[in-house]
């Protein structure tokens, strides 16, 4: 086999991840550490751009890789308008909307800009991105919040989930479009989706919406006491959004965003910590739960996955609930960095077309 290299980029909110893997084998992995002074000098995130740029080009003449196997770069997708799963070439179009987000602006939306200029400095190479968080396959049915002025979105783990479930269909001799899935990401936020046959017919908003609580977020709340906390004049909205997504979860009931740190306290004694890590688990079982029923009951496995599944305490919680609706199977950690290379491979050797983002 011909040696294909894929040049992975993923920016986050004070870190830049890249990576070449060359027939999906890792030879360079670097996780660059942002001063936060230094990012706190650009006014949006999207001015960060050569400053990024520039400190991944030097990592990689650094670490001296031939320009020659790189045959496709894929960055992280960002924040774009709602769009069906897949691999999507940028274009200008995309970078447009990744410069003016239209749902936001998220340092992912970095990945596909940077990844375009190393592409362009290439000869024949291309920069693509790979399942965004915006990756939208819900029904119809399942948009309906209960009341005309909110919809639901999906806003979700699709890169983590989508080659989590087509690993699991490759590891069974099946095909990732032939199954029904439910997929648990258990992450800083947790997202459990219905996948039936290859889509991800319903999930829960994982950015600052409803379904479990996670670490750092809360998870569906009591509405009216909600509605009535924003109108009380005590908070105002950015307090209240912060306690919905960053001081919401475990680091509102434990002040702490670390599972570790949970299941240390837990050891040493501590019940309270025991009963919301477990409260944790009992509404990431309720929310498979549900998402059995969008599957009516046909379900060929449940997948869990993320940082938190190399927790076995949480994840048997979790199975002594949910083992009776399919069969449990267990993908720690999410390996970001594979899954873009993974989806450059798919390109690159004719395995799916990109898609364009219009």
């Amino acid at each position: 086999m011909d040696e294909i290299g894929i040049l992975a980029i993923n920016p986050g909110s004070t870190s830049t991840k890249i990576g070449v893997f060359v027939n999906l084998n890792p030879v360079f992995l670097k996780n660059i550490q942002h001063d936060p002074d230094e990012l706190a000098r650009f006014d949006k995130i999207t001015d960060q751009f050569q400053y990024r740029k520039d400190i991944i080009a030097e990592q990689l003449n650094n670490a001296n890789i031939p320009e020659e196997i790189v045959k496709a770069v894929v960055g992280r997708g960002g924040l774009l308008k709602p769009i069906e799963s897949g691999v999507y070439l940028v274009n200008e179009r995309m970078k447009e909307d990744l410069r003016n987000s239209p749902m936001g602006e998220h340092a992912s939306n970095l990945g596909g800009l940077i990844a375009d200029a190393f592409a362009s400095q290439l000869k024949n190479v291309k920069a693509y991105i790979a399942n965004p968080v915006v990756v939208d396959e819900l029904e119809e049915i399942a948009r309906f919040s209960g009341n005309p002025h909110f919809s639901r979105k999906s806003i979700f783990h699709a890169l983590n989930q989508k080659a989590v479930a087509r690993s699991h269909a490759k590891a069974v001799l099946s095909q990732y479009e032939e199954l029904n899935l439910i997929v648990a990401h258990l992450g800083g936020g947790i997202t459990v989706g219905a996948h039936l046959k290859g889509r991800v017919v319903d999930v829960n908003n994982g950015l600052d919406g409803d379904g479990p609580f996670s670490p750092e977020r809360a998870g569906t709340l009591p509405t009216g006491d909600l509605v009535r906390m924003c109108f009380s004049g005590k908070y105002s909205e950015k307090e209240v959004m912060k306690m919905i997504k960053g001081e919401g979860g475990l680091v509102g009931y434990l002040g702490t965003n670390s599972a570790y740190e949970v299941e240390h306290r837990m050891a040493g004694g501590d019940q309270q910590a025991a009963l919301i890590y477990e409260a944790m688990a009992y509404q990431v079982a309720k929310e498979i739960g549900a998402m059995s029923t969008v599957l009516k009951g046909q379900v060929d496995a449940i997948l869990i996955t993320g940082g938190i599944a190399h927790s076995k305490w949480f994840v048997n919680k979790v199975i002594e609930r949910v083992h009776r609706i399919a069969p449990v199977h267990v993908y720690p950690g999410e390996d970001e960095m594979k899954a873009l290379a993974f989806n450059g491979m798919r390109v690159v050797t004719g395995e799916t077309e990109a898609k364009i983002y219009t």
